[in-house]
């Protein structure tokens, strides 16, 4: 079982129907998940995110873990009795067995200390589950490049930049929380963060976004004109195929010095809690959306955002496209200061850094930058 596993996770390609292969991934899929969300409850103070537990409704989890025990369960069950996929679903219905040996659902949370060291499995387990639920099913709907299969080359090198930059977001936050205190605190000023953070709603957010969209803007311009730089951010543009899990392979370092940047001024304007978190919502969306795999231009409209059109031309191998198209949320940036890509096509050809010389895999990935001889 183990070896056709490993065989299962190395491989690439479309999973043929009729086999169980399908329904076994899904129901492997949620046991994983569900027996990490069963060591998430047992304990807290050490794989969830102390930001996010404020936020829970533990009931709500446990109808969500309950949900997904059942349903990794029942698929499992019916393709060992139908014998399809035995040795996959053999090891998801193992995987549910033993988080239900271990209290499942079920499983009691306690007070327990705020200020221990962790990781983010909560954020990973609850990321990874909404955003292929719903970015998998809008590639299947409006799929650019319909014979691209969910498990496309390369997937397990995006996969493995996901997981890390999901488990220490802990770090990363703290990170950057402290080097803004400490670079950018100087800057703040009563006055100006009292009128900002008195904003209505929708003004806050508009501006937050485009305050956002200036620095990364021009900070991504400088990953691509600075060669010290690139180095970092060639890792991000070496991927091949353009899906909902592309833009996770981005370097620690890049992601950093990035997040850093870009919290400073709004943590120096003095932006409300109820602005950030809805800017957190749309720069989540747009960082997945905007890699999918989807054929979405939004006419006239594509003028003003960034749509997924957009941001495939930042990612081609197309003369006319490269170091073309920086901004993130608001495309009218690019054609404000020059660098909007012009092309009579509408889509790229293909993807990748021109001349293909980053490796492929996380951790030569991830030692790139400072072992190429470029």
């Amino acid at each position: 079982m183990l070896d056709k596993l490993n065989e299962f996770t190395e491989s690439h390609g479309e999973l043929r129907r009729g086999r169980g292969l399908v329904t076994g991934t899904i129901a492997f899929s949620l046991a994983i998940l569900c027996f990490l969300g069963v060591l998430a409850f047992h304990f807290p103070q050490y794989l969830t995110t102390p930001e996010l537990r404020k936020s829970y409704n533990v009931d709500v989890m446990r109808i969500i873990l309950l949900t997904a025990l059942v349903i990794s369960g029942g698929l499992s069950l019916v393709n060992i009795i139908f014998n399809r996929s035995r040795w996959l679903s053999s090891a998801a219905f193992l995987l549910v067995a033993a988080s239900a040996l271990l209290g499942g659902h079920k499983v009691p949370v306690h007070d327990f200390a705020d200020n221990t060291p962790y990781i983010g499995l909560d954020w990973f387990i609850l990321d990874l589950l909404g955003s292929s639920l719903i970015f998998i099913f809008i590639e299947k709907l409006f799929a650019l490049r319909k014979d691209q299969p969910v498990f496309r080359e390369e997937w397990q090198t995006d996969f493995h930049h996901f997981v890390v930059n999901h488990m220490i977001v802990g770090f990363v936050l703290l990170a950057t929380n402290l080097m803004v205190h400490k670079l950018f605190g100087w800057a703040a000023n009563d006055g100006i963060r009292g009128w900002v953070g008195n904003l209505p709603f929708w003004a806050g957010l508009l501006l937050i976004i485009l305050v956002a969209d200036l620095v990364q803007y021009w900070t991504h311009r400088a990953y691509h004109e600075v060669p010290v730089l690139w180095r970092l951010h060639a890792v991000h543009h070496s991927v091949k195929s353009m899906d909902w899990m592309a833009g996770s392979r981005q370097h620690i370092l890049e992601l950093l010095i990035t997040r850093t940047l870009v919290l400073a001024p709004i943590y120096v304007l003095g932006f409300s809690k109820d602005v950030i978190d809805a800017y957190i919502v749309v720069v989540g969306f747009q960082a997945v959306f905007n890699h999918c795999n989807v054929s979405v231009r939004l006419g006239p409209l594509r003028y003003l955002i960034v749509t997924p059109n957009f941001h495939h031309w930042h990612h081609s191998q197309d003369q006319e496209a490269l170091d073309k198209n920086y901004a993130a949320h608001y495309a009218f940036l690019d054609y404000l200061f020059g660098t909007a890509v012009k092309s009579t096509k509408l889509w790229p050809e293909k993807y990748g850094v021109l001349g293909d010389y980053v490796p492929n895999g996380f951790f030569k990935q991830l030692k790139f930058p400072f072992v190429w001889k470029g």
